[in-house]
């Protein structure tokens, strides 16, 4: 019986590392992806360290990624860039890619 109980904690345990992690690249994409905008809105840098910190809580509204996409679009749009939805999703992808490496390269 303590087997199975030792190999149940150590599932929960694992799953909240996970669950962290997945929490921790998601913050970190965010404040990249904030970066990104900032850059081409032609932000100061104290608007691009504020900039990051709204893009991080717009995705605190719903589930997934759509209402940091959403921010992203409407303030480039906004801007007057030409960046598409389809560019923020590929740059969302990159971002992904570069806050894992980070993150993984700071463990």
């Amino acid at each position: 019986m303590t087997d199975f109980q030792d190999r149940q904690r150590a599932e929960e345990a694992k799953f909240a590392l996970d669950e962290d992690t997945a929490f921790r690249i998601a913050a970190r994409r965010n404040r990249l992806l904030g970066e990104w905008a900032a850059s081409a809105m032609n932000l100061t840098p104290e608007e691009t360290d504020a900039y990051k910190k709204a893009v991080v809580q717009a995705d605190f509204e719903e589930a997934g990624d759509e209402d940091v996409i959403r921010k992203l679009l409407g303030d480039l749009t906004a801007a007057g860039t030409d960046i598409t939805e389809a560019d923020i999703r590929a740059k969302l992808e990159d971002m992904t890619v570069e806050a894992r490496r980070q993150l993984m390269g700071e463990g």
